[in-house]
């Protein structure tokens, strides 16, 4: 079922994958690296980045001052990019692009999660809102200062063009406006990004939903009598429990069985039926991929269970009171903290609080922070401690 398909070439490369020596390039031009291709490249200059080391202080669900085993942002990346150059390698797609992709989407990403992005998306209403996917980009396209002849880390379309995963037409059509036929066209003739970019906005589905039930279990927050509502996860636990009775009295045990066996079964569930779209489409090349709709995805079947899992994870624990509780006191930080920075620029990095833009460099400033160097700087400027 899961055969290496006969149409790769020498490469390793199906047709329809994203070929490095067919890019479209980076925004200046550089000569060729000597031992990478432009994907290796990119991803060498993430991890390199600051963006990246700070995500092992970025909220995933839980502070990180709640625990030291729950994921973070950078865990999370890691994971979403484990999955994703898995299932990449079996349909023939770029595994180099996909990591880069996979461990470039969160780099924009506040300190406490979504609740922060919230609060930042509230402080910045009048002056275009606050949208991770955005920041990601402007942090590889402009506030990573690591290269002397340009901002940002240059990275090449097809990595841009990924991380740039959500964008509403007003934000695109400035981008366009700013980068004509570039990396928002899509959005505006409404096409597709490229396969390997549709698998990692997939993989990242597939890796949230099952890290944040053994965080949630971990946490306490959700009960392993809970997991059995989930149609999804119950039917692999039943299989587990029936094939391994000695785990009925080891509970941690088979909820990692039950939760391997569940991304098991999605992983290849998205490799067969992606398989069976890339063929009832006849794509041959990877830009008739980007023109034929949305081709990486679940069966009509797993993508209903996979929103029933969704749906339960919001509901007992995304908005569990003790998570709403933290969150709100998150929110409250990032707020004051915007507030204070806007009235006393000063007070932040000399290079934010000499820009213009006063509002937009504060979101910039805020959104680079980790966790505790948030709740830091919070105590620092109000003499409250939140968190």
């Amino acid at each position: 079922m899961l055969a290496v398909p006969e149409v790769l070439n020498a490469t390793g490369l199906a047709p329809w994958a994203s070929h490095p020596s067919q890019t479209r390039g980076r925004r200046h031009a550089e000569p060729p690296a000597p031992t990478r291709n432009a994907y290796q490249r990119d991803r060498d200059r993430i991890v390199h980045s600051t963006a990246f080391r700070r995500l092992v202080y970025k909220t995933q669900v839980f502070l990180n001052h709640e625990g030291d085993l729950f994921r973070t942002r950078l865990t999370h990346s890691l994971e979403v990019a484990q999955l994703g150059r898995s299932i990449a390698r079996v349909l023939g797609l770029n595994e180099d692009l996909v990591e880069a992709i996979a461990l470039a989407h969160d780099l924009g990403h506040t300190p406490f999660g979504h609740a922060g992005q919230d609060a930042l998306h509230e402080c910045m209403a009048e002056q275009g809102g606050f949208e991770h996917n955005l920041q990601s980009l402007r942090v590889v396209d402009a506030l990573e200062e690591r290269y002397p002849a340009f901002d940002g880390l240059n990275l090449s379309f097809e990595t841009r063009e990924g991380i740039l995963k959500h964008c509403s037409r007003v934000n695109a059509e400035a981008i366009e406006a700013q980068e004509p036929g570039g990396i928002a066209q899509r959005f505006l003739d409404r096409t597709q990004p490229s396969l390997e970019a549709q698998l990692c906005n997939l993989a990242d589905a597939i890796a949230y939903n099952a890290h944040d039930i053994d965080d949630g279990v971990r946490s306490g927050l959700l009960s392993l009598d809970q997991m059995h509502e989930v149609p999804l996860f119950d039917h692999y636990l039943q299989q587990s429990l029936a094939e391994h009775p000695q785990l009925r009295d080891k509970p941690r045990r088979w909820l990692y069985e039950s939760t391997r066996r569940m991304l098991s079964a999605q992983v290849y569930d998205v490799i067969d039926t992606t398989r069976a779209a890339i063929a009832a489409a006849g794509i041959q090349t990877a830009d008739e991929a980007r023109l034929a709709g949305s081709l990486v995805r679940f069966s009509d079947e797993m993508k209903t269970r996979s929103s029933e899992l969704k749906k339960f994870l919001f509901a007992s624990l995304y908005r569990h009171p003790q998570v709403t509780q933290i969150m709100g006191q998150a929110q409250q930080a990032v707020r004051e903290l915007f507030e204070a920075y806007l009235s006393q620029p000063q007070e932040m990095r000399a290079e934010f609080a000499a820009r213009e833009d006063r509002h937009r460099a504060v979101a910039d400033y805020i959104a680079g922070m980790t966790d505790r160097f948030a709740l830091r700087e919070h105590e620092r400027l109000t003499g409250r401690k939140l968190l």
